[in-house]
């Protein structure tokens, strides 16, 4: 049998009308009813009723129906199966992160490449904002990026990290006697802060317009490293992730930043991808490959 009988048997059974069922197909109907009729023979009994106005199916043809369509996913499934095993061997994906991140992108990478070695990888870097427009375009198959509470309904995602987004000061500072501060009481210190665009500076930001004040940047970086060490040198109070805060712990006190309703201030990391999922076989692959690293906590958790 052939499955185009089953395609066109299909079609005219959803339409209920061979002339809207061939103009489906893109076919002239003559050749559709010439296919009915040489299915009906192999078969051995009539699948339409023609009697009346419109087509409907008759006994025979209500049970071969779900067999037919069975026929058609199947052999719709071996096709994509080659398609991925193809695109797997000449594809390409292309990944991005943000600057400050504690994932093992790396490592997830290195283990992707191992199983796919055929697969071209690109990496780059760049702003949250930049990168999330980049996913949803289909510019970039994923990225680690910092997200807030809410997470864009078209985008699918892993939370990579969560941990709180501190100010951090040198001894001797009019904060370092203080054990924690709010978005308001950061308006008397000058700040020194990632650049618009990254997550920490877009969760302060959020969180001064939600308490009805602005921030007053001095100064700012692209590496948290480097904000840290501005701060550890005097030239204002950083505001940045608590890993980082940390690892200049010697030479910086830290606080905690809390909302006006006392709620911790705190900046996620997330593995994203379109909620339709790329659309290369290569970059399904490394979503797939990417989230059992995640939930297996391996790899980029």
């Amino acid at each position: 049998m052939e499955l185009r009988r089953f395609a066109y048997f299909v079609a005219v059974a959803e339409e209920g009308n061979i002339t809207r069922a061939a103009g489906r197909l893109h076919v002239a109907q003559p050749g559709v009813s010439a296919q009915l009729r040489r299915l009906e023979r192999e078969l051995g009994a009539e699948l339409l009723d023609r009697s009346g106005r419109g087509i409907r199916l008759t006994e025979a043809g209500a049970a071969v129906l779900p067999y037919a369509r069975a026929a058609l996913a199947a052999a719709e499934g071996a096709r994509l199966a080659v398609e991925e095993l193809t695109g797997l061997l000449r594809g390409r994906v292309a990944v991005a992160t943000v600057t400050s991140h504690t994932a093992d992108l790396p490592g997830l990478l290195a283990d992707f490449h191992r199983r796919h070695p055929a697969v071209e990888i690109t990496l780059s870097e760049g702003a949250s904002d930049t990168l999330v427009d980049g996913v949803r375009t289909g510019r970039l198959d994923a990225a680690v990026v910092s997200v807030g509470a809410e997470i864009p309904g078209d985008l699918a995602y892993e939370v990579v990290d969560d941990q709180p987004i501190v100010a951090a000061v040198a001894p001797g500072h009019p904060l370092a006697a203080s054990t924690g501060v709010t978005p308001a009481g950061l308006l008397d210190h000058p700040l020194i802060c990632l650049p618009p665009g990254t997550g920490v500076r877009a969760r302060l930001d959020e969180a001064c317009a939600a308490a009805g004040v602005s921030p007053r940047i001095a100064l700012e970086a692209g590496d948290p490293s480097v904000v840290a060490e501005l701060a550890a040198r005097g030239l204002g109070t950083a505001v940045l992730p608590g890993i980082y805060a940390d690892t200049h712990a010697s030479r910086l006190w830290t606080l905690p930043i809390t909302t006006e309703d006392g709620a911790e201030l705190r900046g996620r990391l997330a593995f994203v991808w379109r909620a339709g999922g790329p659309t290369g076989p290569a970059g399904r692959a490394l979503v797939r490959r990417a989230r059992e690293h995640l939930r297996a906590g391996t790899g980029t958790a």
